[in-house]
């Protein structure tokens, strides 16, 4: 077993090659609080004013395949959220309003407006624990959202998307009317009428409050909490591979977890890293403000949200990996960023190998949800013009 004196060494980036942590027991993990990386809750917490219920979670998982929450009828949450891809969508950019076809094979139709959508897509798996600190605390009404913290909830996310131009809004509605008219569609529905009313009860029922809970109720049941490294954080020495315990003390040497710390792998902060626009983009993403920032992505699930960034151009872990060499070599790779105003944490050079890599195939788990319904109550394609 490594000893808690030489663990604490390892977490504070001792000197000295290599340590092996293959008789390594997972209680000698706890031993930096602030920089702790552990187990998932078994459960998610909900606010107090949306507690989950059965018919509540029915209803969020139709609206989310159902593209009538778009202004154009052809583009549901499930468009670029879809379990399929560890609910991301497997491109670079999402194409949401004009688009048709499913991963790779999606494209805007002949005489759509090619207008991407301007980051990668995020994986929804245990975006309910997003904001989730060190210690496993988190507040599910201040949970930080999108790269660049524009929400801070699930409530409050849910309903974004429905006014973004580029994502479900489209070309034919004002963002200060979109909202407005989805409830006029779901209120013309008996279905979505007498489900609204099951869930919430018959005063105002169909509301955009209640929207944005029934929706970010299904949201929370998008868990991917038992990976081999979840495993391991519970008890089970046995639940990672060798290569995946000489790539989790790789990981704390090389100080991944200073930013992607907790047991979501993120510390839910913007940094300055240089990624870079993508360039299928006609202007410079600045971020968060304008600073150029990027919050922390969670490390969970990534061998099944490829490709990777905020940008969406790093087709696999490997290349992720070489950036940083390239970043932490002094090369400026972002035109807007000087090397100079790059975040602190990125810290020189160091030895990485393929266990590395191994490590972080170990956060993923693929036993959630993948369940698509037969059919939603707008009548309409499920999940949008997917084929």
């Amino acid at each position: 077993m490594l000893s808690i004196k030489a663990f604490a060494l390892l977490t504070g980036m001792a000197a000295g090659g290599l340590v092996a942590l293959a008789a390594c027991e997972p209680s000698a993990l706890e031993v930096s609080p602030e920089e702790s990386i552990g187990a998932l809750p078994l459960t998610a917490t909900d606010p107090a004013d949306n507690p989950r219920t059965p018919q509540k979670v029915e209803l969020g998982k139709a609206l989310f395949y159902d593209p009538v929450l778009s202004g154009t009828r052809q583009v549901a949450c499930a468009t670029c959220h879809h379990p399929k891809f560890g609910y991301a969508d497997g491109l670079e950019l999402p194409i949401g309003v004009g688009g048709e076809g499913q991963g790779s094979g999606r494209r805007f139709r002949a005489g759509a407006n090619p207008v991407f959508t301007k980051r990668n897509a995020p994986t929804l798996l245990n975006v309910a624990f997003n904001g989730m600190d060190a210690h496993g605390s988190y507040l599910p009404t201040a949970a930080p959202m999108f790269f660049d913290l524009r929400a801070q909830s699930l409530e409050e996310q849910a309903l974004l998307p429905i006014t973004t131009f580029e994502e479900m809004r489209g070309p034919d509605i004002a963002p200060a009317a979109v909202v407005d008219s989805v409830l006029t569609r779901l209120r013309a529905i008996p279905a979505y009428q007498t489900a609204f009313r099951s869930a919430f009860g018959p005063a105002d029922a169909i509301s955009a409050v209640n929207l944005g809970k029934a929706l970010a109720a299904y949201e929370r049941t998008l868990l991917a909490n038992n990976s081999p490294f979840d495993r391991y954080r519970r008890g089970d020495a046995a639940a990672l591979s060798e290569a995946q315990k000489r790539g989790l003390v790789l990981f704390l040497q090389n100080g991944c977890n200073k930013c992607h710390k907790g047991p979501m792998f993120s510390d839910y902060e913007t940094h300055v890293l240089g990624v870079g626009t993508n360039t299928k983009l006609a202007e410079a993403d600045n971020g968060y403000r304008g600073t150029h920032a990027f919050r922390t992505p969670s490390l969970r699930n990534l061998t099944l949200t490829a490709p990777y960034m905020h940008n969406g151009q790093h087709p696999t872990l490997e290349d992720v990996m070489v950036f940083y060499d390239r970043i932490r070599d002094g090369e400026r790779l972002d035109v807007n960023v000087p090397v100079g105003e790059l975040d602190p944490l990125l810290q020189p050079r160091v030895t990485r190998s393929s266990d590395l890599i191994e490590f972080l195939r170990a956060l993923t788990d693929d036993s959630f949800d993948k369940t698509v319904p037969a059919q939603v109550p707008s009548g309409l394609s499920v999940g949008g013009q997917l084929y």
